[in-house]
C-alpha cells in the first residue's frame, strides 16, 4: 500500500520550494512544527537548502528526492526540511558554516544532519544516488547516519558539541585593532596584482567569477594614486568579460560565472545581484576612461534587468534558471543552420564571422555566442539588426525558470546602479524605473517601520538582514543623489538608526547578521566576507560612513572606524574575501 505523501511545501510562496511540492518527501518548511516534532520524536533532521536556479539542486532532486524508495528512507528516519537560501540567508550561513568545518568544502545544494534540537553533527553538498564520483551514495548515507544514531548518540552528540565550539571560535571578532592605513590598500593591490590572469583578465583560474567588487576597488586604487596598473586590470578583464560567452551577446546581461578560465563556457543562470553590480562597475569604468563600449554593456545589462526581471509595481525578480526544458543553457544556445535560416546566407555569413559560430559548435554540438575578434565600441548596422533578429527568435522559445520573489538586499543593488546610470547618462527612463524601485521598497518591503527580506505574490516578509538595511540604505542614498527629493535621504538616515539599534553589538565594535526580532538560531551569525555580494557587515560599514558625511553624525563613522579596523589584516593579505571592505576604507 502506497504511503500517503505529507509535503507541507505547497503553500509556500519560494519558487524554490514549490519546485518540491511534489515530491513523495514528506518535505517541512523550516519552523516550530518541524523542529516541534524532531525534539518529540526524538528524530534527527535532514536539512536540505538550495535555491531556484541552482543546477545541482536539481540534479538531486530528480536523482533522489523524487524517486520513491530514496524519499522513504528519508520519511522513516529523519524529519526532512526544505530551505531557500535566499529567503533564510541566516540558516544558510550558520549551516554552511558547520558543512564547511566538518568537510574543508561548501556548496549548494547543502545536505546537513541535525540533532533534534537543530545542532549539526554531519554533512556535505551534493550526493549522487548512488556511489560515484568519488562520493557514497546518499540512499548509503541515510541508512549511515540513522544507525549511527541509534547506536552511537553519545558520539553523535559529541560531534555536535566540537562543531558548535568551532564555529563559536570562527565568529570572535579580533579585539586588537591598529589605527587605520592607507597603506592597507596599496598592500591589497599588490596582493591582487600577483592572482590577476594577464592573459584573460579575472583572477585565478577556472572556474572564473566576475568579482565586480575587486573591480570597484582597483577603480578606486586608479583614481587614488593614478596607478594605471590597476585601471588596466579593470580595462582588461571587462572587455574580456564583455567578449565571452558569461556575457549574454544577444540579450544584454551577465550569467552566474565562466566554468573555463578564458569567460567563454558560462553556468548559466542569471543573478539579479550579479547585474546590479556589474551594470554599476561597467558604468564606473565608462566615466573614468570614456570608453563607449563599457557604456554600451552597462545599458545594456541594465536594459535586461529592465525588460525581464522587473515586476510592475517596480520590484527587481532574483534570478533566472541555468535549465530550460531539462538542458542547461538551452535558451541561448545556437546553431550554424538556426542562424542562416532566420538572418538569410549573406547577413548569416557576417553574424557567424563575429560571434564565431560554427557547424561544429563549442557546446555539445550548438554554439554560445561570443566574440573571439578584437570587440569594437560600436557594433555595425548589420550587427545590431541581427540582435534584434535573433532576441525576438529567442523570444520564442521555452524560456528558463523565474525566481519572482523579490529580495530587499539585492533590489538595493539595483537601486544603486539604476540611480547613477540615470544620472550619468541622461536617462529619464532609467530614473522614473529607480523612483518606481524606491517607492516599492519603502511600501511594499516596510512594515511597522521595519524593513522585510523578501516579497512575493504582494506578500512581505521575514524580518530585514544586516545587508537588507545596508545595501537599500546604498540604494536610497543613490537616489536622493539622482533627485535631490528629500524623502528618500529621510528614509536612508532612519533605515540607518534602525539598523545600528537592531544589529551593532557595541562590545566588539561589529555587527550581526541578524537583528533583535530575528529568531535565535545555535549560533548568532556574523560574517566578516564579502563574496559574490557585500557581506552585510562591509555595506553597513559603507552605508554609516556616507550618511556620517551627509548629517554629520560622527557616531556613524566612529562605528564604521572600529568596524574597518577589525579587518584591516584580512584585507591587506587576502583581497579577494574584502573587495567591498576596501571600498569602504577607501572611502574612509
Amino acid at each position: 500500500m502506497k504511503r500517503q505523501r505529507l509535503n507541507r511545501l505547497a503553500k509556500e510562496t519560494s519558487p524554490y520550494l514549490l519546485q518540491h511540492a511534489e515530491n513523495p518527501v514528506d518535505w517541512y518548511p523550516w519552523g516550530d512544527e518541524a523542529l516541534t516534532r524532531a525534539r518529540s520524536e526524538d528524530k534527527l533532521i535532514l536539512l536540505s537548502i538550495g535555491y531556484s536556479a541552482c543546477h545541482w539542486c536539481h540534479v538531486m532532486a530528480h536523482e533522489s528526492f523524487e524517486n520513491e524508495e530514496t524519499a522513504l528512507l528519508m520519511n522513516d528516519n529523519f524529519v526532512n526540511i526544505k530551505v531557500d537560501r535566499e529567503e533564510r540567508p541566516d540558516l544558510d550561513a550558520v549551516y554552511m558554516a558547520a558543512v564547511q568545518a566538518i568537510s574543508g568544502g561548501g556548496g549548494w545544494p547543502l545536505t546537513v544532519f541535525l540533532t533534534p534540537e537543530g545542532k549539526p553533527f554531519y554533512g556535505g553538498t551534493y550526493l549522487p544516488p548512488e556511489d560515484n564520483y568519488g562520493m557514497p551514495g546518499f540512499a548509503r548515507v541515510l541508512r549511515a547516519v540513522a544507525d549511527f544514531y541509534r547506536n552511537r548518540r553519545g558520539e553523535v552528540e559529541q560531534a555536535a558539541q566540537q562543531i558548535m565550539t568551532a564555529l563559536e571560535a570562527k565568529a570572535d571578532i579580533p579585539r586588537k585593532r591598529g589605527s587605520l592605513v592607507a597603506a592597507t590598500l596599496d598592500q591589497a593591490f599588490l596582493a591582487l596584482k600577483g592572482d590577476f590572469d594577464a592573459a584573460n583578465g579575472g583572477f585565478g583560474a577556472a572556474p572564473k567569477f566576475p568579482q565586480p567588487l575587486i573591480l570597484e576597488f582597483l577603480l578606486r586604487h586608479y583614481g587614488r594614486t593614478g596607478n594605471k596598473e590597476a585601471l588596466n586590470m579593470v580595462s582588461m578583464t571587462l572587455e574580456k568579460m564583455a567578449k565571452g560567452g558569461i556575457y549574454d551577446q544577444i540579450g544584454g546581461g551577465f550569467h552566474r560565472y565562466a566554468t573555463d578560465g578564458k569567460w567563454l563556457v558560462p553556468h548559466f543562470e542569471k543573478m539579479l545581484y550579479d547585474n546590479a553590480l556589474l551594470s554599476q562597475v561597467y558604468l564606473h569604468a565608462y566615466i573614468v576612461t570614456g570608453t563607449s563600449l563599457f557604456r554600451r554593456i552597462a545599458e545594456e545589462t541594465i536594459d535586461y534587468v529592465l525588460r525581464e526581471m522587473t515586476s510592475p509595481e517596480g520590484g527587481f525578480y532574483s534570478t533566472q534558471d541555468a535549465d530550460s526544458e531539462g538542458v542547461e543553457g538551452k535558451y541561448y544556445l545556437w546553431t550554424h543552420d538556426e542562424i542562416t535560416e532566420i538572418l538569410g546566407k549573406e547577413t548569416a555569413r557576417i553574424v557567424n564571422d563575429y560571434y564565431g559560430i560554427t557547424v561544429k559548435g563549442n557546446f555539445e554540438g550548438r554554439n554560445i555566442l561570443h566574440v573571439p575578434a578584437d570587440l569594437p565600441a560600436e557594433e555595425s548596422d548589420a550587427i545590431k539588426q541581427a540582435r534584434v533578429s535573433l532576441l525576438k527568435r529567442r523570444e520564442r522559445r521555452v524560456r528558463p525558470a523565474l525566481d519572482d520573489k523579490i529580495l530587499a538586499s539585492w533590489n538595493g543593488l539595483m537601486l544603486a546602479s539604476l540611480a547613477e546610470a540615470a544620472c550619468v547618462l541622461n536617462r529619464d527612463d532609467y530614473l522614473a524605473a529607480a523612483v518606481a524601485s524606491g517607492s516599492f521598497l519603502l511600501g511594499a518591503m516596510l512594515s511597522e517601520g521595519y524593513l522585510k527580506h523578501t516579497c512575493k505574490d504582494d506578500k512581505a516578509r521575514s524580518e530585514g538582514y544586516l545587508d537588507d538595511y545596508a545595501l537599500v540604505t546604498e540604494g536610497l542614498l543613490s537616489l536622493h543623489q539622482a533627485t535631490f527629493e528629500g524623502r528618500w535621504l529621510r528614509e536612508a538616515i532612519r533605515l540607518t538608526d534602525v539598523m545600528v539599534e537592531e544589529f551593532w553589538d557595541e562590545p566588539t565594535g561589529w555587527f550581526y547578521d541578524t537583528g533583535r526580532r530575528h529568531e535565535a538560531l545555535f549560533v548568532r551569525p556574523r560574517n566578516m566576507h564579502d563574496g559574490a555580494v557585500p557581506s552585510g557587515s562591509s555595506a553597513a560599514a559603507l552605508a554609516l560612513i556616507k550618511v556620517s558625511r551627509l548629517t554629520g553624525n560622527q557616531r556613524f563613522e566612529d562605528m564604521a572606524a572600529r568596524a574597518l579596523k577589525a579587518v584591516q589584516k584580512e584585507m591587506s593579505h587576502h583581497p579577494l574575501g574584502f573587495g567591498n571592505w576596501l571600498c569602504a576604507l577607501d572611502f574612509y
